[in-house]
């Protein structure tokens, strides 16, 4: 794994922290290196006894991975689950059981190890419980209040889409909204519910997770504060982490490097 760290050049209209590089050979080599950082920082956010850690989760291939890889790790770590909050960055709005809705797998994967508290787990509502979804975003908005995350991890579409926002498309518009409902996805299903980009840059920290060839072009724009993608506008107020795999982060410059 190689390390850039540079000072964030976006030119955004707040003030926004430091932004990291971290490559990383392969894909299963980017899950298993996010889940060690990911429980380590959990651990030391923990560190204030009164803190509950609010944690954005994002679906997607390498997130499964990484979710595992983390209830592998829990054992020992020191993590206190009860102070552990849990929620979502987007969902396809369909019923519960079908297959692409993010949260029944990743709930599958963590409530092996983590207490999955009704108070503490937030995921975004599904089709069969309202009935479209303005009125789930509208519902979640309402439980999500004034949360800022502790860390917002985030995926990467090629067209350099991140949680359900895509480049020259309604969901990508400003508004006042903190979460939307989104029609008409580029990608399929076509209703989602989407947190807005105000409410993912009030996170201390983005991390986003980004693996594959085929989004390499979507990182370097993203990287580079390419306003015309969700991606270059999104940005972590104290910290922002590009966790990459080699072929994601092919079109990157390197700047100073540790080993």
């Amino acid at each position: 794994m190689t390390t850039d760290t540079v000072a964030s050049g976006a030119p955004a209209a707040e003030p926004r922290g430091t932004e990291t590089i971290l490559r990383y050979a392969t894909g299963p080599d980017l899950a298993d290196g996010v889940a060690d950082r990911l429980l380590d920082r959990l651990v030391e956010l923990q560190a204030d006894p009164d803190k509950i850690v609010q944690l954005c989760l994002t679906g997607g291939r390498i997130a499964t991975r990484v979710y595992r890889g983390l209830t592998e790790r829990l054992g020992g770590s020191g993590l206190d689950p009860r102070r552990l909050e849990l929620w979502w960055g987007d969902e396809r709005f369909v019923p519960t059981e079908d297959p692409d809705r993010h949260a029944g797998h990743v709930l599958a994967i963590l409530a092996g190890t983590l207490p999955m508290s009704s108070g503490l787990t937030h995921p975004m509502p599904a089709a069969d419980g309202l009935a479209d979804g303005a009125a789930a975003a509208a519902s979640y908005a309402k439980e999500l209040g004034d949360t800022a995350f502790d860390i917002c991890l985030l995926g990467m579409g090629p067209d350099g889409h991140v949680a359900s926002i895509f480049p020259g498309h309604p969901s990508f518009e400003p508004g006042a909204h903190t979460v939307i409902g989104v029609t008409d996805s580029p990608f399929p299903p076509d209703e989602r519910i989407s947190l807005t980009v105000p409410t993912l840059n009030q996170s201390a920290e983005v991390w986003f997770l980004v693996s594959g060839e085929d989004k390499a072009d979507a990182v370097r724009r993203s990287y580079a504060s390419d306003e015309t993608v969700p991606g270059g506008v999104v940005r972590g107020r104290e910290r922002t982490l590009w966790l990459l795999d080699r072929a994601a982060a092919s079109k990157l410059p390197y700047h100073s490097c540790s080993f």
